[in-house]
């Protein structure tokens, strides 16, 4: 995740400091698999059987090349420089070692401080590395590596912020634009607060992890920012002007496993959880191997508990937490499945396990459009044949898992006018989160809410479940109120409480076409629709199984008199009391038919209603839902007792 800026908006002349410092790869590595098709019966189970589906990699191409207009020579980034490790005794064989063209430089040189090189030593680095030739006769280069020693800055964090710059042909305005770049970036952060909500969640991470330079670094300043070096950012339109990178997802280890070390990484900002048996180095070796020049990984580039600004931790996470699923949206995940950085391993009790990457609150929003596992090895799972005839064994299951992540990302791209809200619920249900109301936040994201509450890790889970409706899309909301069967328990009646979405079975998602809108002014929650003012259901009030139909009866009464009795129908088990109600429908295809949609409009069979009391003042309590098919529908609107557009403020 990332962070709220500091209290007060930097100058553009005050240091660009506010901000915490924070070769070919060989096929038969990339033989990577998604999952094997368990969809088809077959014998044979080789390697040829594995679809590529949502893996990005094609052998010998980086994924994340970049226009080089500069021939970079070839340089070596070894496990054993790194950490002293012998490679034999690393178990993946991309963790092992990194081979190519590209200016990255070793982390003995990014820890060497400014101050002990000088100026026309750091020159010298920036041009050797960076295959320049600028001498200190260049306009203003002369302040701003002067810079960088004042600001006690080691080579790789100079190197992480300057080198997106470096080749830009206007020296005198590099420390005005990194300035402008950094001022512009707080104030976007503080724009997109209003209150107790954030009005944009599609916000860049405030940090990246530059794996050239091997240092966090401001996303302003990364060249995922200013991808080309001779012209101003787009910045004030809030677009990216390519992706920002693959961020990591992973499953954080029980904290018996895990340690906080201290790393320049980050600038020993904060301590940093990985596993025990996990390395920093190892992993950006591997990340670069796959082709990354940037990455987003929690741990360093999230303010983490225990540093030395608590207080400031808290303020960037209101904005930075519920925001965590935009940087993985529509981008490119790379996944350790065994925690980070480790190697990916299987065995029984892993995937029943709290720590597993399937059953974290979090990871529902890290699946990205397209993903690659990381931490592979030539005899990991993923290579494992498939004999368990059963389909019970644990190798089966493993793959059934990791076919079911692609299904994730589209739940709320359906031909809908919002997203499937009971889906991406019924997905949660099965997860666990170390603090509880973190669950509640994962939602924000995938069902692409218009606003989402701030982070505080402090609420109820009610109170949180509360924020994040006030923020919700209308048309979620409207699918709780027309399809979930029971009144709510925890004070509003229309729509479930936070217990009864997480622990009581949910409908299945059909077409969505009502919204239950929020009064600015007033806060109401109101529904303007179809209106039945009075009819008598009957032969619903003995409860049955969920999700089996049921059937019933409604009578109306026509302004002459007649009474007409109409097939009902209940697809769940909540009891129906026989009596009078006021129902309230959802929009038929002939009244929605010239409303936008994503795509060819589906012909609706059903008519959803809510049925309840009409109270004084236009109020609604809701009692249940039940269902009426297209033929009913059309019987029901020839009488002409169906108020087309009803206001009601539901309670």
């Amino acid at each position: 995740m990332s962070h709220i800026a500091e209290d007060s908006s930097p100058s553009v002349t005050s240091s660009y400091g506010l901000y915490p410092i924070v070769a070919p790869i060989p096929s038969s590595i990339w033989d990577v698999p998604q999952a094997k098709d368990l969809s088809v019966s077959s014998q044979n189970h080789s390697m040829d059987n594995w679809s590529s589906g949502d893996y990005w990699y094609e052998p010998g191409i980086s994924v994340f090349e970049s226009e080089a207009d500069i021939t970079f020579p070839e340089v070596t980034i070894s496990a054993f420089n790194e950490t002293g490790q012998g490679e034999s005794s690393i178990k993946v064989p991309l963790q092992r070692s990194f081979t190519g063209t590209k200016p990255v430089i070793p982390s003995s040189l990014a820890d060497t401080p400014c101050t002990a090189l000088g100026i026309p030593r750091l020159l010298d680095l920036f041009n050797t590395t960076l295959r320049t030739s600028y001498t200190l006769d260049t306009p203003s280069l002369f302040s701003v590596l002067e810079e960088c020693i004042k600001n006690n800055y080691d080579f790789g964090t100079a190197y992480g912020r300057l080198r997106a710059v470096w080749g830009a042909n206007r020296y005198g305005t590099i420390q005005n634009e990194l300035h402008r770049c950094e001022a512009n970036d707080w104030k976007m952060r503080q724009q997109v607060l209003q209150g107790n909500q954030i009005v944009n969640s599609n916000l860049h991470p405030r940090r990246v992890w530059d794996l050239y330079a091997n240092r966090v670094v401001p996303w302003w300043s990364s060249v995922t920012f200013h991808p080309s070096l001779s012209r101003s950012s787009s910045f004030e339109t809030g677009s990216p002007t390519r992706e920002s990178g693959p961020p990591i997802s992973h499953a954080w280890m029980d904290a018996k496993d895990r340690i906080n070390i201290q790393t320049p990484i980050n600038g020993h900002e904060w301590p940093v959880p990985i596993p025990k048996d996990a390395d920093l180095n190892l992993i950006r070796i591997e990340m670069l191997n796959l082709g990354v020049e940037y990455t987003w990984l929690d741990v360093l580039c999230l303010r983490q508990k225990g540093g030395m600004r608590e207080e400031l931790r808290k303020e960037e996470w209101k904005l930075d937490v519920p925001t965590i699923g935009s940087v993985y949206k529509e981008n490119k995940v790379v996944i350790y499945l065994s925690g980070l950085g480790r190697p990916l391993t299987l065995k029984e009790g892993d995937l029943e396990s709290d720590q597993c990457w399937f059953r974290r609150a979090w990871t529902v929003q890290e699946v990205g459009k397209k993903r690659i596992i990381a931490g592979d090895m030539p005899d990991g799972p993923l290579h494992a044949e498939l004999i368990d005839d059963d389909d019970t064994g644990i190798l089966i299951k493993f793959h059934q898992h990791l076919q079911a992540i692609g299904t994730i990302h589209p739940l709320s791209q359906r031909f809908t006018l919002s997203p499937g809200m009971f889906e991406v619920l019924s997905e949660m249900q099965k997860r666990v989160s170390t603090n509880p109301v973190d669950k509640v936040a994962g939602l924000a994201i995938p069902l692409m809410s218009t606003r989402i509450p701030v982070y505080n890790e402090n609420l109820s889970l009610e109170d949180a479940w509360t924020a994040l409706l006030n923020a919700m899309h209308p048309g979620n909301r409207g699918e709780l109120l027309f399809w979930y069967p029971e009144p709510g328990d925890a004070g509003k009646k229309w729509r479930p409480s936070w217990e009864q979405v997480m622990k009581k079975p949910l409908p299945v998602n059909a077409i969505s076409y009502m919204d239950v809108q929020q009064d600015g002014m007033t806060g109401d929650d109101c529904y303007e629709g179809p209106c039945v003012d009075k009819g008598f259901v009957q032969g619903l009030a003995v409860g049955g199984m969920e999700k089996v139909a049921r059937h019933g009866e409604l009578i109306v009464k026509h302004a002459d008199g007649i009474e007409h009795t109409f097939n009902i129908i209940a697809h769940h088990g909540y009891s129906i009391p026989e009596d009078t109600y006021t129902l309230l429908g959802t929009f038929t295809m002939n009244l929605i038919k010239f409303l936008p949609c994503h795509n060819i409009q589906p012909k609706v069979q059903t008519q959803y209603w809510v049925i309840g009391r009409r109270l004084s003042g236009g109020k609604f309590e809701k009692v249940s839902v039940l269902e009426m098919d297209n033929e009913e529908v059309k019987r029901l609107h020839t009488l002409r007792i169906v108020e087309i557009c009803c206001r009601n403020i539901l309670i």
